[in-house]
């Protein structure tokens, strides 16, 4: 019998991955769509008609910004005025980078607060940390609650280590450099990261268009170890039962982006991690 907590689980993401293209306008860089805008953020967007072309059917980035410099100093501008007037908010001094996918070429550099208000495709580290029981204790996950000072999410509980990838990382550089700001991971346990594959989230939040793909990784934990965190960004951590996980989905305590990673782990381990009359086979 599946899991009743797991019809509630799917109901409450189909609910939070909401996204209606008919009401957003894409936004164009270099000829190719980049991002994704509200019609009320395009409108803003028009009070700077000598770097976008702005109709009710799409943004344009004007071709008179013709590399990717000049295109990052503009939008740098933009985003700078954006934020002062409120509707850019969490400035965090990074850059995230403006492209089609994984690996192809930048177009421009924006600040990371901006993403979401122009929808732009973004990367993020997700990584289960899991007590798979060998050691005669019972299987568990580390969770961790995001700190109340988060810009997005705050207080809701996450996989152990998560974060953005900025310019300049791949994805499992990244997750190294969070491992240890998040949860004391240093290298030698996280150099047993396992990659996990990718998940891809595109929804409407309160910031604009959330247009990320996730690449999630296990690490299996020694039964003795304790998170610690040590840049602030992280409440506490709890070690979680699957059952007790599960609760927590069921509840909406979780991030979006931390319930599908999870569900991921829990259905490709199963056998060890699952809790009685959890179902694999649909988990999303």
């Amino acid at each position: 019998m599946t899991d009743p907590r797991m019809q509630r689980i799917r109901d409450g993401l189909a609910a939070r991955l909401a996204f209606d293209a008919e009401a957003l306008v894409p936004w164009i860089v270099a000829g190719q769509r980049v991002g994704w805008l509200s019609r009320e953020r395009a409108s803003l967007l028009a009070r700077w008609p000598h770097w976008f072309d702005v109709s009710t059917l799409r943004v344009d980035l004007r071709n008179t910004l013709a590399s990717d410099a000049e295109r990052t100093g503009a939008l740098a501008e933009v985003i700078a005025r954006l934020a002062e007037d409120g509707h850019v908010r969490g400035w965090r001094d990074e850059r995230f980078a403006v492209n089609t996918g994984w690996g192809t070429p930048t177009l421009a550099l924006v600040e990371r607060a901006a993403a979401r208000f122009f929808g732009i495709r973004t990367y993020a580290v997700h990584m289960n940390g899991l007590i798979d029981g060998a050691d005669r204790g019972a299987p568990a996950l580390w969770l961790a609650r995001r700190a109340e000072t988060k810009p997005i999410d705050p207080g809701m509980w996450d996989n152990l280590v998560a974060g953005g990838i900025g310019h300049g990382f791949d994805a499992r550089g990244a997750l190294e450099k969070e491992c240890w700001e998040e949860a004391g991971i240093g290298a030698d346990l996280a150099a047993q990261l396992v990659p996990c594959g990718t998940l891809d989230v595109l929804r409407e939040v309160p910031e604009g268009i959330q247009c990320e793909t996730l690449f999630a990784f296990d690490l299996t934990l020694p039964d003795s170890f304790i998170p610690v965190n040590q840049d602030g960004e992280v409440a506490g951590h709890l070690r979680a039962s699957p059952d007790t996980a599960l609760d927590i989905m069921a509840d909406f305590a979780m991030t979006v982006d931390a319930t599908l990673v999870t569900l991921d782990a829990l259905a490709r381990l199963s056998s060890a991690l699952a809790p009685q009359g959890f179902a694999p086979g649909n988990t999303i």
